[in-house]
């Protein structure tokens, strides 16, 4: 499908390098004179623009839904429609994973209190039964008390689930300061993004391919896997 922006630059081409009437140049492009003549009345958006591009740099594996999520915490009117328009105008796409990655982002260490609930660390260990089928393990950890809060095993646990797990243990041990984890999808979904909102809590996301930087939680999945 031709977009109107495309048949103005055919029938601007044609009246420039061929010399054709508007009419003329209309009628070989397919275009209607009213579209070519159209003018738009929209009011720029260089604001929004810019936080869009700010935000999809700050989350680079955030496609334009969950930067919609993020706009919309932040008090933005826009529809998702009008979100969406603009990411694909601004080149934005969510950068594919590779097989050597680099870190991105700061470096800056993260400042923590020396008291239980401080931060908590999730990470999943995978293994598989004597059959073959896989499972795997949903572990939550204190950075401070390095005690494991949770350890949540099933065969497949989504974001919801997550963030199930999470309410759950927050009414027994009490809402944690930050919480660090990776960049998987379970993670980072909507579910997880919406779940941070209600609670109000902070959510740390590492840099990928830097699994040192959740390393309370990673010392406490070896310990496990040696254990089992």
């Amino acid at each position: 499908m031709v977009t109107p922006a495309v048949k103005r630059e055919a029938v601007a081409h044609l009246k420039a390098h061929l010399g054709l009437s508007e009419r003329r140049a209309c009628q070989i492009a397919g275009a209607d004179r009213t579209m070519v003549r159209y003018q738009s009345q929209r009011a720029p958006d260089t604001a929004l623009r810019g936080r869009l591009r700010d935000l999809a740099n700050e989350r680079r594996r955030f496609g334009y839904p969950r930067l919609f999520v993020l706009l919309r915490r932040e008090g933005e009117p826009s529809g998702i429609n009008r979100i969406y328009r603009l990411y694909r105008e601004e080149g934005l796409t969510v950068r594919k994973r590779k097989a050597r990655r680099k870190a991105l982002g700061t470096r800056a260490p993260i400042l923590i209190e020396t008291r239980a609930n401080a931060r908590w660390s999730l990470d999943f260990v995978h293994d598989q039964f004597a059959c073959g089928r896989r499972f795997r393990v949903l572990n939550v950890v204190d950075d401070v008390t390095r005690e494991c809060l949770a350890a949540i095993p099933d065969t497949s646990i989504s974001g919801r689930r997550v963030a199930r797990e999470l309410t759950a243990l927050i009414e027994r041990r009490g809402r944690p300061g930050m919480i660090v984890s990776d960049n998987g999808t379970e993670l980072t979904s909507n579910a997880i993004l919406k779940w941070c909102a209600e609670h109000k809590v902070e959510w740390h996301y590492i840099a990928p391919g830097k699994p040192m930087q959740n390393g309370f939680v990673e010392s406490f999945n070896g310990r496990m896997r040696d254990e089992l």
